[in-house]
């Protein structure tokens, strides 16, 4: 028998090429019915231990998979068929799988390889710039997830962000993934690819799938990097000899209390000269005949800029495959749980603020070591000190499991039942030693980011704590039955399913204390405190109607068409319950339909060689929006309505604060899009066209109403609306690819056009326009920056326009009658001087590889936007230069101008820019080791430059929510990072 079996078994050598000639790499070789496994090398080679009688199987991830026979004797030479270039890679889509040929809707997928690079501990952000039509605005800030905005704004009611679906799990919290664990990305972007989301759709979908396993030898992957970050630009404030030489000529002079001979750099002072970041992901992949399995474990540690501010994570994954009765079922379990602590700058938002206006004539320190203040100025306070003296820390636990089981019946239908289950807690601490008692009678406010206004602070006695922890659970139950079949020329695939799921939010307590002893104790023990010794001092025990507990309940229906893979048609439909809305409204449906020809199939194109793929794509479709609002938006609600005198007595009135509204129901977004997907000149350039129209009707919003018919005179009630027209265009292309040499080059542009078209309820008719964000700078009370308004976009900039200086040398605006004045009315004498919607978005890739070597890079851009530089405005003040530093762009200025400045015109700005947002290097070595299967070290540099005009830290200013636009003195400082890293698989 061992005679035999040696006769049997042979080396048997083979070569794999694509389908242009060149080798295909890391292609792994499976001999059929077998555990014997083989990679191919850098010419495309491979060896592998087989019967004279045996199959093999050739599968990558670019390539289709492709059996063999193995000829005794004679080496095999394998073509393996690009996937890309038959458009045939699979596209994920709400509850299954689809070709990219076969597509009638709009999808852009993204890939590992081309999703950006750097110090990233969010997905948004790999995201930027990649996908066209997608605006995303990010900080420095390693605990800010970025904003992200899918065609436009829809609605005022929430973030406007994508709903996340993360293998198949609904709703799921993106901070359970991390970026080395990503197999693909795909955004849905038209109604006719959403909604089958339904209610969750109007902002669009991003699906995330994770690497899985392969059957085949394990693969063991390490990969690792080590960057550096450095403050890529500060604003360009006085220091001390200028502002000294400025005052002197205006005839002025500093408080002794402030002059102290210093000359510091208060930015400086409150950043780290430099922030390291570190992160390393280990990761185990493999399978048998009927297993796979992956599992991974991810740690990242990212300091901020700011003093005290920096993200730790650690994210393990487990996946699970197993295969059952002849592999008709499958049963998958995927589990994540990501673990982070975020510590912030204490008082973030006042110490960016005092960062800059704090006077460079005074020092950090007296000379006894204490913190240097001075007390008599109000909302004046040492940068340095609040962070020494402040925590501000919270643990976040986010953790999501799946269970599916997949069953293939006869007749091809197919069964799945899928089980999720995710919960996330927090536990939040902040304390504030007894320094901060001191700024009780100082004014100190909290700062809010925009729209939101200040609120006034007070840190109790001897020091002030708070505390809370929430935790959030989503169970849910999704099941459907997928229905392929082929008759001739036609196939049909037909999804039926039924969703429930149970969200239980803000299930937790807060609490505050003051009065503690001593001060380290910080937030940790609470009942060392003693709050009841000081008569008014007030426990915070958090925000009324935190715990929440909501229903939804759906069947999804989606049938999709093919004649010959040459007609298209796609019908999907969603019928949503929720107990969010009005006991009248909890139904809503959306229905969308889509159809594609695919014109290089007609038999008058067989001719024709210059498109390998031409088709025209048509859809609309309905979604809707339930984020934004919450359990109680449809209840009545009472409680405290003030006071009144009766009796003799002050008495506390009660009564209905929020009015109750049974007719509540989702808001509705309808979406049309026209699109056209090319390859030409034999796959060398591909791309694709869409047009779309984004209509929102019956917008929520809070309707201002008489009091007489609703109590407190406004109501929560659908009536506004609002319209996003755009287009988008992709490009790829590969402009040369030779033996050693290659250049691939991606293009993507998006015009959007946003604009609120009504701000009223039919049944309750008034004011269409609202004044909001007001950054309340110094005497500046009053005075906003933006107006929602019918026939406007989101985010108009709303305020007074700037008419130079007259003949006093005072700043003069022009009136409502269009006549000069220095004393405009704040309200009356505004106009409409700006949006900060972007008119195009840009991304443009660049890769070259030439032999083992690799050079990525990457620029962004973004134009037509307008900034309302309120902290230039902010800082624009020579008629008080002896109080807190100003601009050197100031210098010019007459202290006499009391106007300069007041919030106008004068102070909007240009925001386009053009960013190298990164740059790569990497060489990849072969044949390093027989323990080494690839191995790989790059450099990389992050936001190497930026060309704008904007005189602000950075263009990059928040584009989310209902204030888009605003720097107000709250933009954390942007980065350049340098970073070395490697990539090995053993």
């Amino acid at each position: 028998m061992g005679i035999s079996y040696a006769q049997e078994v042979q080396d048997i050598k083979g070569t794999v090429t694509d389908s242009k000639g060149q080798p295909a790499i890391g292609v792994t070789v499976v001999v059929k019915g077998s555990s014997k496994t083989a990679l191919t090398d850098e010419n495309g080679a491979f060896t592998i231990k087989a019967a004279p009688s045996a199959t093999l199987s050739f599968s990558a991830i670019n390539y289709e998979p492709r059996e063999m026979k193995v000829v005794a004797g004679s080496p095999l030479s394998v073509v393996l068929t690009d996937k890309i270039a038959q458009m045939n890679e699979v596209v994920m889509v709400g509850y299954g799988r689809s070709s990219r040929k076969n597509l009638s809707s709009a999808v852009t997928s993204v890939k590992p390889e081309d999703l950006n690079r750097g110090a990233i501990t969010d997905v948004g952000q790999l995201l930027q710039g990649k996908v066209p039509g997608l605006n995303i605005s990010a900080s420095g800030d390693p605990n800010r997830p970025a904003a992200v905005v899918l065609r436009g704004a829809s609605t005022l009611n929430s973030s406007q962000s994508p709903f996340y679906v993360i293998d198949g799990v609904p709703g799921a919290d993106i901070s359970v993934i991390a970026p080395d664990d990503i197999a693909s990305i795909d955004v849905l972007k038209d109604a006719a690819a959403t909604a089958i989301y339904g209610n969750r759709a109007a902002n669009g979908v991003i699906m995330v799938t994770t690497k899985r396993g392969r059957k085949g030898q394990a693969v063991v992957t390490y990969s690792s990097y080590v960057g550096l970050e450095k403050v890529s630009n500060e604003l360009d404030m006085m220091n001390a000899a200028e502002l000294r030489a400025f005052i002197a000529a205006n005839g002025q002079s500093l408080s002794p209390n402030d002059d102290k001979g210093a000359n510091t750099d208060w930015q400086q002072v409150v950043q780290r000269s430099s922030a390291t970041s570190h992160n390393h992901n280990l990761s185990l992949n493999g399978g048998g005949e009927h297993s796979t399995y992956s599992a991974s474990l991810n740690y990242v540690d990212r300091q901020g800029v700011l003093l005290k501010s920096s993200l730790r994570r650690v994210i393990a994954r487990l996946a699970i495959e197993q295969f059952a009765l002849n592999d008709k079922v499958r049963f998958s379990l995927n589990v994540s749980n990501s673990n982070s602590n975020a510590s912030g700058t204490p008082q973030r938002n006042s110490v960016l603020q005092q960062m800059v206006s704090y006077l460079p004539v005074s020092p950090v320190r007296n000379p006894n070591g204490s913190f240097f203040e001075n007390w008599t100025n109000t909302g004046y306070f040492n940068p340095a000190a609040l962070i020494e003296y402040g925590q501000d820390d919270t643990k976040f636990n986010n953790l999501i499991g799946s269970f599916n089981t997949q069953v293939k019946l006869p007749f091809g239908l197919t069964y799945d039942l899928n089980l999720s289950y995710q919960q996330g807690t927090s536990l939040h601490g902040e304390y504030y030693g007894s320094y901060y008692s001191n700024y009780n009678s100082a004014n100190f406010y909290y700062k809010p980011d925009p729209p939101l206004v200040h609120s006034l602070l007070n840190f109790g006695t001897n020091g002030s704590a708070l505390r809370n922890t929430y935790q959030n659970t989503n169970k849910i139950l999704e099941t459907f039955l997928t229905w392929d079949r082929k008759f001739g020329g036609h196939t049909i695939n037909a999804v039926l399913g039924y969703s429930y799921q149970d969200n239980i939010t803000g299930e937790g307590f807060q609490t505050s204390a003051t009065n503690f002893p001593v001060d380290n104790v910080g937030y940790n023990n609470l009942s060392l405190s003693n709050p009841y010794a000081l008569p008014t001092y007030r426990i915070n025990f958090g925000s009324p109607g935190v715990y929440q507990e909501t229903r939804l309940i759906s069947d999804f229906a989606r049938l999709n068409y093919n004649y010959r893979d040459k007609y298209l048609l796609q019908l999907s439909g969603r019928r949503d319950g929720s107990s969010v809305f009005g006991a009248n409204k909890q139904w809503g449906y959306f229905p969308a339909v889509g159809a594609a020809w695919r014109i290089n199939q007609e038999g008058f194109m067989q001719d024709q060689r210059l498109f390998s793929d031409l088709k025209l794509r048509a859809s609309y479709g309905v979604t809707g929006n339930a984020t934004g609002f919450n359990a109680y938006t449809a209840q009545i609600i009472s409680g405290t309505l003030g006071s009144f005198y009766y009796n003799g007595n002050v008495v506390n009135a009660y009564g209905p604060t929020q009015a109750d509204n049974p007719n509540l129901q989702w808001e509705k977004t309808a979406t049309t899009n026209l699109g056209l997907d090319f390859t030409f000149l034999n796959g060398k350039i591909s791309g694709s066209l869409d047009l779309y129209d984004k209509n929102t009707t019956g917008m929520i919003y809070s309707y201002r109403v008489d009091p007489i018919l609703v109590p407190n005179g406004n109501i929560v009630a659908n009536g506004g609306s609002m319209r996003n027209r755009g287009i988008e265009l992709m490009l790829s292309a590969t402009p040369v690819r030779t033996k050693n040499f290659n250049w691939t080059s991606s293009l993507n542009l998006a015009s959007n056009n946003n604009e609120i078209t009504s701000l009223t309820n039919p049944l309750f008719s008034g004011g269409d326009s609202v004044r909001l964000t007001q950054p309340e700078g110094a005497g500046q009370t009053g005075s906003t920056l933006q107006i929602l308004k019918s026939g406007r976009p989101l985010g108009q900039f709303f305020t007074l326009n700037y008419a130079g200086k007259n003949d006093q040398g005072i700043s003069q605006y022009y009136d409502r009658d269009g006549k000069l004045t220095t004393a405009p009315a704040i309200g009356r004498d505004y106009f409409y001087m700006g949006s900060p919607q972007p008119k195009l978005l840009l991304g443009f890739t660049n890769t070259l590889r030439y032999q083992n070597f690799d050079l990525n890079i990457f620029f962004r851009g973004v134009f037509g936007n307008k900034i309302f530089n309120a902290t230039r405005a902010d800082l624009f003040r020579p008629s008080t230069a002896q109080f807190t530093n100003i601009l050197k762009d100031v210098a010019g200025e007459s202290n006499k101008d009391v106007n300069a400045y007041r919030y106008s015109s004068r102070f909007i700005e240009d925001g386009s820019y053009v960013r190298l947002d990164n740059a790569t290097l990497g060489y990849n070595f072969n044949k390093f080791s027989q323990y080494i299967r690839t191995l790989r070290v790059y450099a990389s540099v992050n936001n190497a430059f930026v060309i704008t005009k904007y005189t602000g830290i950075d263009p990059e200013i928040n584009q989310g929510g209902i204030a888009p636009g605003v720097d107000a003195g709250n933009f954390y400082p942007k980065t350049r990072t340098i970073l070395f890293g490697v990539n090995v698989s053993f």
